[in-house]
Order: C-alpha cells, then sequence, then structure tokens
C-alpha cells in the first residue's frame, strides 16, 4: 500500500512531538512542500525540514531570535531547546500568529529596508550566501528530464557560477533574507506585517532579496510595472538598474525550475509548469515575461 505525501509527513510530526511531550492529535496541515508545515491545537505551528536540513533550522531559529532582539517584526520560535530530530527529519516550533492575510511587495519592501539596516551580528555564524544550494542535489534526483535537457541545464549552472565569481560591486555585504518573496511575509488584522522563513538568511548582497520581487514582474509577468515601482520606491532602490541584476535574474530562474521539477517527482500537477520553465530558459518561449503560475 503507497504511502501518501501527507500520511507520511504526519507519521514523522507524531515522532517529533512525542519526543517534546506533545501530541500530533488534531494536527492539521498548512503546507507540505520545501518544508511541511503544521498546526497543533493551542498556537503552535511546526516546520518540519527536508533530511540534511539541521544546519539551517538551527540557523532559522538562531535568526529569529536576534531579529526578536532587534525589534523586527518576525514569526518568533517557541522558547525551547530546538531544533528537534527525529529519525532523519528535524523540526522547529513557533507560535502561531494571529489572523492575517498575505503580505504584498509594498508589506515586504519595508521589512527588507528594516533587516537590511542592521549591523551585522558578531554571534551569529549565519556564512556566507549561495545561491546554487541544492541545485545540483535537484538536478541530480529528477526523474522527469531527458538526457539533453539535463545537460542543458549543468552547463547553464556551470555558467552562471562562473559569472558569479566576477560580479560588480554593488552594495556592502549585510544580513539578508535569502527568499524574499511576498509569500514569506504576512499582514495581521491590525496591519502588523511580519518576516517569515529564514531557512536561507545568510551575509550576502541586498540585490538578491530584491531580485525576488523584480522577477515576479520580468519573469513571472504577475507584478504589474507600477506595483514594481512602488515597491522600488518603498524600499529605495531599484536593482533592475544594477549591471549584475541579468545574473541574478537568470540565477532565481534555474532556483525555480529546478524547484518545479522537484515538486513534479511527487505531483503530476507541476510537470507541464516544470517543463514550462525549462522551455523558457532554454530559449522556446520567446521573450520576457514568461507568465509562469505557481508549483506549491
Amino acid at each position: 500500500m503507497t504511502t501518501s505525501r501527507t500520511e507520511e509527513s504526519f507519521a514523522a510530526l507524531r515522532q517529533i512531538t512525542a519526543g517534546v511531550g506533545m501530541s500530533a492529535a488534531d494536527a492539521e496541515p498548512i503546507r507540505l512542500a520545501e518544508n511541511d508545515l503544521w498546526r497543533l491545537p493551542g498556537g503552535v505551528v511546526v516546520r518540519i525540514a527536508r533530511p540534511g536540513q539541521d544546519a539551517a533550522a538551527a540557523r532559522e531559529v538562531a535568526v529569529a531570535r536576534w531579529l526578536a532582539e532587534n525589534g523586527v517584526p518576525a514569526v518568533r520560535p517557541l522558547p525551547m531547546e530546538q531544533p528537534v530530530r527525529a529519525g532523519e527529519r528535524t523540526a522547529t516550533f513557533w507560535e502561531e500568529l494571529p489572523p492575517h492575510r498575505p503580505g504584498n511587495e509594498t508589506d515586504l519592501a519595508p521589512l527588507l529596508a528594516q533587516l537590511h539596516q542592521l549591523p551585522v551580528p558578531e554571534n551569529l555564524h549565519l556564512g556566507t550566501m549561495d545561491p546554487f544550494v541544492r541545485i545540483p542535489e535537484r538536478l541530480a534526483a529528477t526523474r522527469s528530464l531527458n538526457d539533453d535537457d539535463r545537460a542543458f541545464l549543468h552547463e547553464h549552472l556551470a555558467q552562471l557560477r562562473s559569472t558569479w565569481t566576477h560580479l560588480p560591486e554593488g552594495h556592502p555585504l549585510c544580513v539578508i533574507h535569502g527568499d524574499a518573496w511576498n509569500g514569506n511575509c504576512v499582514v495581521t488584522e491590525n496591519g502588523t506585517r511580519y518576516l517569515m522563513d529564514f531557512e536561507r538568511t545568510a551575509l550576502g548582497r541586498r540585490e538578491w532579496d530584491l531580485t525576488s520581487t523584480a522577477i515576479a514582474a520580468d519573469t513571472f509577468g504577475s507584478l504589474p510595472p507600477r506595483q514594481y515601482e512602488q515597491f522600488s520606491a518603498v524600499y529605495g532602490y531599484d536593482v533592475r538598474q544594477w549591471a549584475a541584476y541579468p545574473t541574478m535574474r537568470s540565477t532565481r530562474e534555474l532556483r525555480l525550475v529546478t524547484f518545479a521539477l522537484q515538486i513534479a517527482d511527487h505531483d503530476p500537477r507541476a510537470v507541464e509548469q516544470a517543463h514550462h520553465r525549462l522551455a523558457c530558459i532554454r530559449g522556446h518561449r520567446g521573450p520576457r515575461p514568461w507568465h509562469w503560475t505557481a508549483v506549491a
């Protein structure tokens, strides 16, 4: 009998919660994707990372605590020893936010500006941002590529790696979110904005964070020009004016292609979108915007 994605995740949740004296009874799935999010009764959210992501989970908790110390509105980890490991999975425990709506680009912009202006912490070992993290693993694991497409993606990755080592100067390095799209920002009913998901937080170029919103306009075609201009005005800088923006955009696009391929391996509904994205970066779908749609 085949175990479904939800059943597999819930089995991990039961083991994890039992290890800290909690119960998974009446748990509700919030999102099962790159990480699995579950809501427990009593206002607790459990975030289960993929195998091998122990260090990222620990960093996420440390970053959230540092943001709390510096007054940045963000999700808060529970005051307990964490992350928690059970079998091959690692989990973290968070306070559930009050009722909220998804943020938009102008909600995200001031939070990014506040984050990027913080002094680099001396006691938080973040490491330097790796724009190519997990891409080789995704390419090795995916089952939905033919040999020609796989060879193209490996060559494209190698070219971007080479170009990245010679990027022109931009802003000084700072603490960046690492995955700064509006899905990682929410707004509560009283208007408070919150940042969330610090798995990729590191020292890096703030341009990387800003590129996430720029490609919503350039690549996805989902963000109208006027709204992108508002985002740039609120933040105070338009990353598309930087000479290295095309390299950052292409790197972001490659990440999104390989993410879609990863999802497509266990969700047939994502196959068409994954291969559409691949055809786009191969030059088979004309100029941007390519009107990509979400896969998870």
